[in-house]
């Protein structure tokens, strides 16, 4: 479901309060209107310390619109002479790729401490950080089943018990949807359609809304595994020994989130302002440290609780190749969805 509201609005739950400093620029002369319009697929637990301590150190009233990635860039699209928001701050580069066209240039301030890897060579994305795609299980539900990779997941124990998002709105079921092909499919995604088509099967009919709905499901014992990004597992696994993550031994593609000024951005300088900010160091240590994410910085290491990303089997994918599919791959994931949807009621 979507908010719209100040972030003073919705902070209601207790988080612990932390101070930044020092990631402020200077970007000119001050806009009239002291106000930021944020849209954010981000969860809540990593949207309102963040923004709160963004308005206490500058002043700007910060609005938030939360939805999926899909959501929030067909609301874009319908509006092209007059952007709803200032800034798009979440979203995969995968899925900002083939919307490059609705972002304005803006370098960050910070572009020199990003890693190599994460550069903003396009010019409208800022990295945010670098997020592997990973099973998250719930011990207690799954029992005696073993689950290391996509393959197990293929098991007729786990028919009905898998959780997983709709990839036309969920950036990071869309993340895994080009893991599995990749992984799947070796050199040629295409060649991993079949196991994709099994996979649908073993869903029984079960395709979720959105992100939370899969890394909630399964900490609620719902599903016995889900398919989400790290962080969305990690969180409940730093808590819940019954909670574990399991990166894919057929591999795991790690993918950057970024943040994006919106070209006629009604608060364009705010909007720079906050791209600086959350690509700080100050900002970029936080989320590492408190809330499990892997920073884009290159001075800036992932908390202990993940493994090291040089120790995991990791796969790289075309995303310019993605990019140029996610239309066309989208439409024959819902197809094979739903030729299993059809199949059961036929059954």
């Amino acid at each position: 479901m979507r908010r719209s509201c100040s972030v003073y609005a919705v902070i209601c739950t207790v988080f612990a309060v932390f101070c930044f400093c020092g990631c402020r620029a200077d970007h000119g002369k001050r806009h009239d209107d002291n106000t930021l319009i944020i849209a954010s697929p981000h969860p809540l637990v990593l949207i309102i310390p963040v923004i709160q301590n963004f308005e206490n150190e500058t002043g700007i009233d910060v609005r938030i619109v939360q939805g999926g990635t899909g959501e929030i860039i067909e609301n874009i699209l319908r509006y092209p002479d007059a952007a709803p928001y200032d800034l798009l701050w979440g979203g995969s580069y995968s899925s900002i790729l083939p919307v490059s066209s609705l972002f304005e240039t803006y370098i960050s301030i910070n572009e020199p401490f990003v890693q190599d890897a994460y550069k903003n060579t396009e010019g409208v994305m800022t990295r945010f950080s670098d997020i592997p795609s990973v099973i998250m299980i719930n011990k207690k539900r799954l029992g005696p089943i073993p689950v290391t990779g996509y393959t197990d997941l293929l098991d007729p124990r786990l028919n009905g018990a898998i959780a997983f998002a709709d990839p036309g709105k969920s950036s990071s079921s869309w993340e895994h949807l080009i893991n599995m092909l990749y992984a799947e499919g070796g050199s040629d995604p295409e060649k991993g359609w079949n196991y994709v088509e099994r996979f649908c099967q073993n869903l029984d009919g079960n395709l979720l809304d959105g992100s939370k709905d899969v890394y909630t499901g399964v900490a609620e014992g719902k599903f016995a595994a889900g398919l989400t990004f790290e962080e969305g597992g990690a969180n409940y696994a730093e808590n819940d020994r019954n909670i574990e993550l399991v990166y894919m031994k057929e591999g795991v593609v790690f993918t950057p989130d970024g943040a994006c000024l919106l070209k006629n951005a009604p608060h364009a300088v705010n909007a720079k302002r906050f791209i600086d900010y959350t690509s700080g160091a100050s900002v970029q240590n936080y989320i590492s440290k408190q809330l499990n994410r892997r920073s884009i910085r290159r001075d800036i290491y992932p908390k202990r609780m993940l493994p090291m990303k040089d120790r995991l089997p990791c796969i790289s994918a075309d995303y310019t190749y993605a990019a140029s599919h996610k239309e066309q791959w989208i439409q024959h994931f819902h197809d094979i969805f739903d030729s299993t949807v059809k199949g059961r009621k036929h059954e």
